[in-house]
């Protein structure tokens, strides 16, 4: 199971955050630091699974955005590190090749999508045109 989904800059700055546990505000800026200074400070060539209290923290870089998700110890690592390629690819698709300003200036949008590909920490879908379909007929109610 997903037990958190963090999108983060460089800089260490939290862009997104979505919990799929119950963690108290204070305790999870502490956790948020934490686990951004473990990703942050590994190098290219480092796996990009790492073992952290109790879950593994699964991440991948995408420019200067790191995407980390926190997994229990049943989850598949290879599952999630490809559903962070699909959530990007998701994301480069309504975008059109997404930046952190429209991660930053969109980020209902970018949370309506992260909920239509995972519900209470299980991947629901990985369909990009079913992911998108929602959006889409926002957009043009929005337009009309």
């Amino acid at each position: 199971m997903i037990k958190f989904f963090l999108m983060v800059n460089k800089q260490g700055q939290t862009r997104l955050s979505r919990y799929y546990e119950h963690v108290e505000i204070n305790k999870r800026t502490v956790l948020e630091a934490e686990v951004i200074k473990n990703c942050l400070s590994r190098s290219k060539d480092e796996c990009s699974f790492v073992e952290y209290k109790d879950f593994k923290l699964v991440y991948r870089q995408y420019a200067a955005l790191f995407i980390v998700v926190g997994i229990d110890q049943t989850e598949n690592e290879m599952a999630v590190y490809e559903l962070i390629h699909n959530f990007v690819e998701v994301l480069d698709k309504y975008f059109s090749r997404v930046s952190e300003l429209d991660i930053m200036f969109n980020l209902d949008r970018v949370h309506i999508i992260l909920d239509e590909m995972v519900l209470n920490g299980c991947i629901v879908e990985t369909n990009r045109n079913r992911i998108l379909a929602p959006l889409l007929v926002l957009d043009k109610v929005a337009e009309g």
